[in-house]
């Protein structure tokens, strides 16, 4: 029995020892690698942004409170019977975003933790834009560190660590800017000079949003005017941060097209009437693309026009002017699941042109061969250009009609970069927020006589995150729609 067991283990350690002499060759699934590289996240993270960020500006919050759309059924947006709003979805970029940060580690490519750190930068902007004080210092640490219970930081510290990470992205893909892979780089083909012209760009952004209260953002944004070389922007259309739609599912159609949006949710969305009113005022050539005439004007009961705008917050929205009949949908051009003229957009020429317009009208910003008035001008031509209409525009005299001709004040400008930024995230309620401009108007049925200024944090927070949710309550005011963030103070 000894024997027979010596016997028996010999030849088990024998048949033990082939078959796990190529034990981890022939358990690896090569289609499976347990090291991904980083290219795979980069387009992740670029396409989940875009694509994220558009359908924002299209049918949500954002679009209603830039009075860019009126609901005539389920309109809460614009009635401000808000809800607090999750945020899982931007910080689950962000976690796809540091994935690929660290496996660019991993793989000795740091270009992509320099492009990573764009694409954090305007995630998290967004995040603190639309909630003010936030989790960001001790976010994104569940597996590293074990910290379920991240604290709040105060928006002033997010603002100021995203643009020195901006600044310094656009250093870094200066010095070491190749090895973008162009099939993977959904935004700009591997072209790191773009991506450093939209980390600049968008500091101008986030400057310009924070002027109020940090006192060196007009130097800042001078620094980055007068040297372009080491800060490039975008001096074109060409320069726009846009990602294509491919229009096969629903992920990666427009959010308006039919794979997205039923034929009664298109309807229901109507155009407001401020935008509506502001085209018809200046003779706009973007009205016909953009909004569609009404199906008919015989039985109207309020306004005649061939366009009608719906007001926000009325008690009965879709029997304004005698019905839905008689009120203008957004157009075709709209209705599509992907088409030319629709992608979605971080951030674009036109917008830039007039952030420079708008610092250089405050006196404390200048630009080369530039005045106020000529970069307001490129701001408009730029967005006629973008939509074809710029040769209609100059045909018909838009830019020295009343409304239209430069008189120096930021209403006008405010106003048409307004129109500008339709769908664009949600600059057109941003700046809104922050100008007074264009001047809407609370509608006669809305829940609160004000403007939100933020969203609330989620629901969840007091639950799972209860001591630090407190104490940002202590720290940034109360958790109500109508708290004001530290850079609108």
């Amino acid at each position: 029995m000894k024997a027979f067991s010596i016997l028996y283990l010999a030849v088990v350690a024998t048949v033990m020892s082939s078959c796990t002499k190529d034990f981890q060759k022939i358990n690896t699934n090569n289609n499976s690698p347990s090291t991904t590289r980083p290219e795979y996240h980069f387009t992740e993270a670029i396409t989940q942004t875009a694509y994220a960020y558009q359908e924002n500006a299209f049918d949500r919050r954002p679009a209603a409170l830039g009075r860019y759309i009126t609901l005539v059924r389920n309109n809460d947006y614009e009635d401000f019977r808000w809800t607090a709003v999750d945020w899982n979805d931007i910080y689950t970029r962000a976690m796809i975003i540091k994935t690929m940060q660290q496996e660019a580690v991993t793989t000795s490519q740091p270009v992509y933790v320099a492009t990573g750190n764009i694409l954090m930068a305007f995630n998290i902007c967004y995040l603190t834009d639309l909630y003010g004080d936030a989790p960001y210092s001790q976010a994104l640490q569940s597996v590293s560190t074990g910290n379920i219970k991240p604290a709040y930081d105060k928006q002033q510290d997010i603002y100021m660590s995203l643009l020195q990470l901006l600044k310094d992205a656009n250093l870094q893909l200066k010095t070491s800017g190749t090895g973008i892979d162009a099939n993977a780089d959904a935004l700009y083909a591997g072209k790191a000079l773009q991506w450093r012209k939209l980390a600049n760009s968008l500091r101008l952004r986030m400057l310009m949003r924070c002027s109020k209260v940090y006192a060196n953002a007009f130097s800042d944004m001078q620094e980055i005017i007068n040297n372009s070389d080491l800060y490039p922007i975008f001096t074109s259309n060409t320069d726009n941060a846009e990602v294509i739609y491919q229009g096969v599912k629903k992920d990666d159609s427009w959010p308006g097209g039919a794979k997205n949006m039923i034929d009664a949710d298109f309807a229901k969305t109507k155009a407001s009437k401020e935008l509506v009113d502001v085209l018809l005022q200046r003779n706009d050539p973007r009205l016909a693309v953009w909004v569609a005439p009404v199906a008919t004007t015989t039985g109207s009961t309020v306004d005649h026009n061939q366009y009608v705008g719906v007001p926000h917050a009325l008690t009965n929205p879709a029997d304004y002017n005698g019905g839905e009949t008689h009120q203008s949908v957004f157009s075709s051009f709209f209705r599509q699941d992907k088409a030319t003229g629709l992608k979605a957009s971080f951030m674009i020429y036109s917008e830039v042109c007039f952030i420079l317009a708008e610092a250089v009208q405050t006196g404390k910003v200048s630009v080369p061969a530039k005045t106020a008035e000529s970069l307001y001008h490129d701001g408009i031509e730029a967005s006629m250009d973008y939509y074809g209409v710029k040769a209609q525009a100059v045909s018909q005299a838009y830019y020295d009609s009343p409304l239209v001709k430069y008189d120096g004040t930021q209403k006008q400008l405010i106003i048409q970069k307004w129109l500008a930024m339709l769908f664009r995230g949600s600059e057109g309620w941003f700046d809104f927020r922050r100008t007074g401009f264009p001047q809407f108007v609370v509608g006669p049925a809305a829940f609160q006589p004000v403007f939100p200024v933020r969203y609330g944090w989620p629901t969840s927070e007091p639950n799972v995150n209860y001591d630090s949710y407190k104490a940002a309550i202590a720290v940034f005011g109360p958790d109500d729609i109508n708290t004001k963030m530290w850079y609108l103070k």
